[in-house]
């Protein structure tokens, strides 16, 4: 391994990026329709779906620290945690499918197992991969500006598959329902997507490699690791952070999905969609492409059934595709105003986007989708910047113990991670249920309603408002990471020399 800032390749930077496009596929449908679909589709209870989405991402949560202790320490001809998104593939891709089967005939105490079951496999798997993928985008250069870019290769890739899972997932879903269920419309389109995971992650296993080997090998114990992490300030702000960002992220996903499917008004979507020659009055297939995959919305203003279906995925890949291109466009701004500056301004106008889409009436479809892209206009630049962010923490600890441990980094970072997702969708059934008297068989009721456009707007602001205090407590700015970046380097320039 060389220690020298590398310039990376196209390929590289392609290639490192489908292994979070691989990730995304999981992490969005965990983010946008894992709760509808325990609710919804398996016909748990709002406590046992809570249940279910709280404790294996907390036990997940408290696996990344083991993870990152192992990764730290695991020694192969392709480094250190390369290996793993290869070790991790097929299990990742065969655990996924069973996680969104539905057993039939099985009691709903045995529905709750299995449930809890392949969603703690895959939540661990996920640990085992993603985790190790994380702090290899920290290993491959030390180049401030080269790592930027990396991430937001990452982050293209990634929000290309929050394309494709927000805008086909339901469709897909409703089409190869047709003639079976829902049950088996999920299975079916979760085995696409698995079968795509397996391939990326292979993509970027063999395009990949490891540059940054530590001026000292890890020989502390992990306890000493953790020690030095807490004496650590940025990466302190950072683990707070991400448990808002994160908590947030599930919290909104699973408060949009019932927002566009009970608060809005179903007739004024059918007109929004009409408008786009997505509708017609006759029940026979058209045999377009859109009908295929279930974009086309059968009947009547008053008799059609999946007119929320369709709008919500469009409205998810128009912002989906805004943030994709304003992550490309805002590539420099970091390297202009500093990464921490950057991403205080957009937190805090996401949060002024949220608390507006509180005041949009059932009605008001186009400023539904106005606030969608212009959420993604101003949270497209945080992308990249914030995973930056983490691999300067991991040079702000080898700065001050002379000592790298990037998994434990990463790995902490991914304990707050998948804490914050925990809480985020246990935390919306509990706000619905605690406050709003929530019922999962009253979906429509006004109570229901009136909670879920709270929590779609007022709730998510106040979230952003977290994100923006934990950055701001975060003291990399741009001449402290220019200032370590230069030390860091002479430092292994000296130890190459030696």
């Amino acid at each position: 391994m060389s220690d020298n800032p590398q310039k990376l390749t196209f390929v590289e930077k392609a290639g490192f990026s489908a292994g979070d496009a691989a990730a995304n596929f999981v992490f969005m449908s965990m983010v946008l329709f894992q709760t509808s679909f325990y609710t919804d589709v398996m016909g748990l209870s709002a406590g046992a779906a809570a249940a279910i989405l709280l404790w294996p991402r907390l036990w997940d949560a408290a696996f990344d620290p083991v993870m990152g202790v192992i990764a730290d320490r695991t020694n192969t001809r392709w480094g250190k945690f390369r290996p793993w998104v290869l070790w991790t593939s097929l299990p990742w891709a065969i655990v996924m499918i069973l996680a969104y089967t539905t057993p039939q005939g099985w009691s709903t105490g045995s529905l709750v197992a299995w449930a809890g079951i392949t969603n703690t496999i895959l939540m661990t798997l996920y640990s085992m991969n993603n985790m190790p993928y994380s702090a290899l985008g920290g290993v491959m250069t030390a180049d401030l500006n080269e790592r930027t870019k990396l991430n937001s290769y990452r982050f293209v890739s990634a929000n290309i598959a929050q394309f494709i899972v927000g805008g086909l997932t339901l469709p897909l879903v409703a089409k190869f329902a047709v003639g079976h269920d829902k049950q088996h419309g999920w299975q079916m389109t979760m085995t696409i997507w698995a079968v795509l995971c397996f391939i990326l992650f292979l993509v970027t296993f063999f395009t990949t490699k490891e540059r940054i080997k530590p001026v000292v090998e890890t020989k502390s114990s992990p306890k000493q690791d953790f020690l030095d992490l807490l004496k650590n300030g940025p990466w302190i702000a950072l683990f707070i952070f991400t448990g808002f960002h994160f908590a947030m992220l599930t919290f909104r996903g699973g408060a949009h999905y019932n927002y566009y499917h009970h608060y809005a008004d179903k007739g004024a979507m059918f007109d929004w969609v009409a408008h786009l020659g997505l509708t017609t009055p006759d029940a026979a297939a058209t045999g377009s492409l859109a009908d295929w995959m279930g974009y086309i919305v059968h009947g009547t203003r008053e008799t059609a059934t999946n007119a929320a279906d369709v709008f919500n995925s469009i409205v998810n890949m128009l912002g989906t595709g805004t943030t994709i291109v304003f992550i490309m466009l805002s590539t420099g701004l970091s390297g202009i105003f500093g990464r921490k500056n950057v991403a205080l301004v957009c937190f805090s106008l996401c949060a002024l986007n949220a608390f507006a889409m509180y005041l949009l009436s059932p009605t008001n479809t186009w400023g539904m989708v106005a606030i969608a892209m212009a959420g993604s206009v101003v949270y497209a630049p945080t992308c990249a910047i914030m995973w930056a962010m983490y691999a300067d923490a991991a040079d702000y600890s080898e700065w001050q113990t002379g000592r790298r441990f990037t998994g434990m980094v990463f790995a902490t970072i991914g304990f707050s991670l998948k804490s914050g997702l925990a809480l985020g969708s246990a935390g919306l059934l509990w706000a619905l249920s605690g406050f709003f008297g929530y019922d999962t068989q009253l979906p429509d009721a006004p109570n229901a309603i009136a909670g879920f456009q709270a929590c779609s707007s007022i709730a998510v602001g106040l979230f952003f408002v977290g994100c923006v205090v934990a950055v701001a407590a975060c003291k990399l700015n741009k001449q402290t990471t220019l200032t370590m970046s230069a030390e860091l380097a002479e430092r292994r320039r000296k130890a190459t020399a030696t």
